[in-house]
């Protein structure tokens, strides 16, 4: 009996991905499940709501839609139109509004979600597995909404792709992502949508995923300028000046980052892609601005991507498969940073 109770006892250890873990992430929990897929949540500002994006069942849409869920209860609901696509959801500053993008006034959005569909069985009769793309979608416009999805204002309006937007911490201005000249490059409006700026110059690249820093100085964001969707992190001064580069590795990819409430350091998702054979595992990392010194938080089998604080910083949440065959949910744990 002893050999069967060793066996039992070693196969009952956790694996070692967990224990690298806890020393930065504890009580990990996963907020969503009864979705096909979901992800990128932020939280509201008193902490109690999330706002994110996920893929509802049987609903013949196959697209992302926008939902904010109670986090003491579990409920959630959905708060955009229902058609199309949408991604990048936000809570005003006071907490009593949202914004996302959305690309529901496209004539052509069902006729989208009926392509995708038929696409998706072709590809599951031939074993195929689509490598992620983003579709920067040229109806994909922000709107602006209550926290039940009404009284819905429509924020751009301009030709072409808006999108990735969130609020400076005054909440007076949103930074986003948009093509209305011609380059995917960020832009900062006022928060009622007058008076857009260009913020980011650099050409024929794409410039998204944009945070203002917690004193509203400067903007973090990914760029693929050096090399065509190998994206690198960059900051910039909010007024558009002083612009630099965070990361340099052509071999790496760099994105979702997001900032720390000191604003001397981020948390980021990033993989290795320079074998152009393997699948990349994207992970989550800390970065010190002032030194360059990086600390790996996750350590899964699976994807851990989009990372972003509760309003005190104590808790962190991201959207995972953790054990790399599960489709993407969103989990929340208690967060330690890394002493640098």
């Amino acid at each position: 009996m002893f050999p069967l109770l060793l066996a039992l006892s070693i196969a009952a250890e956790p694996p070692k991905w967990t224990e690298e873990e806890n020393a930065h992430l504890t009580n990990i929990k996963a907020v969503t499940s009864e979705y096909v897929r979901a992800g990128e949540g932020y939280f509201s500002p008193d902490g109690k709501k999330i706002i994110f994006q996920a893929e509802e069942k049987d609903t013949g849409n196959p697209f992302y839609q926008i939902f904010v869920q109670d986090l003491a209860t579990g409920k959630a609901t959905r708060v955009s139109p229902g058609v199309g696509r949408t991604t990048c959801a936000y809570f005003t500053v006071d907490g009593k509004r949202i914004i996302f993008a959305s690309s529901h006034l496209d004539p052509d959005a069902k006729k989208h979600q009926e392509e995708e569909i038929k696409q998706r069985e072709e590809d599951k009769k031939k074993g195929v597995r689509r490598r992620y793309s983003w579709d920067f979608d040229a109806y994909m416009d922000i709107f602006e909404a209550d926290l039940d999805g009404g009284n819905m204002k429509n924020l751009t309006n301009t030709k072409g792709y808006d999108a990735e937007g969130s609020f400076s911490p005054d909440g007076k201005q949103i930074v986003f992502c948009s093509n209305r000249g011609g380059d995917l490059q960020l832009y900062i409006m006022n928060a009622d949508g007058t008076g857009a700026r260009q913020l980011t110059k650099a050409p024929n690249c794409y410039n998204g995923g944009p945070f203002f820093s917690p004193d509203g100085k400067k903007v973090i964001f990914r760029s693929d300028r050096k090399e065509k969707d190998r994206l690198q992190l960059y900051v910039i001064n909010a007024d558009g000046t002083g612009e630099k580069a965070l990361t340099d590795n052509d071999k790496w990819v760099y994105w979702a980052p997001y900032w720390y409430q000191d604003g001397k350091h981020i948390i980021y998702t990033a993989a290795d892609h320079s074998d152009e054979k393997a699948r990349p595992n994207y992970d989550l990392y800390w970065m010190n601005l002032d030194t360059g010194k990086t600390t790996r938080i996750t350590h899964a089998p699976g994807q851990d991507v989009l990372p972003v604080f509760s309003p005190d910083y104590k808790k962190l949440m991201w959207t995972s498969s953790r054990d790399g065959r599960s489709p993407t949910q969103l989990y929340i744990a208690d967060f330690t940073p890394p002493k640098d």
